[in-house]
């Protein structure tokens, strides 16, 4: 049995409903229920939460899968809040002890004081940028990837809790061309490559 948590980051604010982002929990919901080895925890960030009680479900969990989109190349803020309110309730709660230095040799060591080892997360975002946007030369982020450009940060974040990542997926174009029979495809393919396919060591990748 893997244990899974699921956070549901699609705010709603302004024009934004959240609903790409509720579809993918939706579906990723359906998918982890469809087969009896994952048991399933969800969060959702518009929603009323106690921060402790968020710690306990990073703790439990093999697994922690993100959705969120992206907002002026950052997370939207309520993501953002969530995030700055459970981790710094996790301290010496499960999910770190310290920045991981010590007071003799301050210089070397930062990031190694999480305490989620042997825990993976998988992330999603969604885009109003298309995916050439990324790839192609002379546009916008100078072909570099979501996850070595914008999304950089919120992986060494995980990184410093202890946790390793899986394989992301990134959906592009959402606001102005959406196709969610194709989406939902390449989702599910996605999630079966990466928590059925393969063992979850062959599908860590390095960042």
């Amino acid at each position: 049995m893997k244990t899974v948590f699921v956070i549901n980051g699609g705010q709603k604010f302004a024009h934004s409903g959240g609903a790409f982002n509720e579809t993918l929990t939706g579906w990723t919901l359906d998918f982890l229920r469809q087969h009896p080895d994952f048991d399933v925890k969800v969060t959702n960030i518009n929603d009323e939460y106690d921060p402790l009680e968020e710690v306990k479900k990073y703790v439990w969990a093999d697994i922690v899968i993100y959705h969120t989109p992206v907002w002026w190349f950052q997370l939207p803020y309520r993501m953002k809040e969530y995030l700055d309110r459970v981790f710094t309730a996790g301290h010496q709660q499960g999910i770190y002890t310290s920045d991981g230095r010590s007071r003799k040799n301050p210089a070397v060591n930062y990031g190694t004081g999480g305490t989620l080892h042997g825990r993976h997360y998988m992330l999603t975002t969604s885009w109003n940028a298309p995916k050439e946007a990324f790839t192609l030369p002379g546009e916008f982020f100078n072909q570099k990837s979501v996850d070595e450009g914008v999304m950089f940060g919120f992986h060494r974040m995980n990184a410093f809790t202890g946790m390793e990542p899986l394989e992301s997926i990134h959906f592009h174009d959402v606001e102005k061309n959406v196709n969610i029979a194709r989406d939902k495809l390449l989702y599910r393919a996605h999630l079966e490559k990466v928590l059925l396919g393969q063992s979850v060591a062959a599908v860590i990748i390095n960042l």
